[in-house]
């Protein structure tokens, strides 16, 4: 039986290996537990194991969506709130499609009894988005966890070369 921390270490190990992205354990400032530049994954050492996992994996997908096409890296900054409902969508799909290379990624890993609380977790993650994007309040993320509801289907992996950008909170001011 594994844990998310053993997933945790075979996942990181796979995508610095094969695709070159260092992870960096750093305290990240609130509101974030996780970051990226387009070539490296930073993430909050406080979190735990669980939520490593998830940030490991998405962040990787959105990793891929930054290095292969550019308006997916315009799309992944900071929104103004609250977000235009028009926008929404796109912002719904560049989820998803991070989702998706992250489950990828789990598999390419060999992790492969996750999948259901990947995709639940992923659910949730879009859930709460959706929600902040909408009204600018900071729910309870657990809050919008439901057992069953997320159900991924992997997306093959672009070839991509890792390219430093910026970092999502560089120039913001919180």
């Amino acid at each position: 039986m594994h844990t998310f921390a053993a997933w945790c270490a075979e996942l990181e190990k796979h995508v610095t290996s094969r695709y070159g992205i260092p992870v960096v354990t750093r305290d990240i400032p609130d509101p974030l537990t996780g970051d990226l530049n387009g070539a490296e994954i930073h993430i909050d050492w406080a979190v735990t194991p669980e939520q490593r996992l998830f940030l490991l994996a998405h962040l990787f997908g959105h990793t891929v969506q930054w290095n292969i096409d550019q308006r997916k890296f315009v799309l992944g900054r900071p929104q103004r709130l609250p977000v235009r409902d028009d926008l929404l969508p796109a912002l719904l799909d560049y989820e998803r499609e991070a989702a998706a290379y992250g489950l990828t990624l789990l598999h390419q890993a060999g992790i492969t009894a996750a999948d259901q609380w990947y995709g639940d977790y992923s659910a949730c993650d879009a859930a709460y988005l959706m929600h902040y994007y909408r009204t600018g309040e900071k729910s309870d993320f657990r809050s919008f966890w439901r057992d069953g509801a997320g159900t991924l289907t992997p997306l093959a992996i672009p070839p991509f070369k890792p390219a430093r950008r910026i970092f999502r909170l560089d120039g913001v001011v919180i």
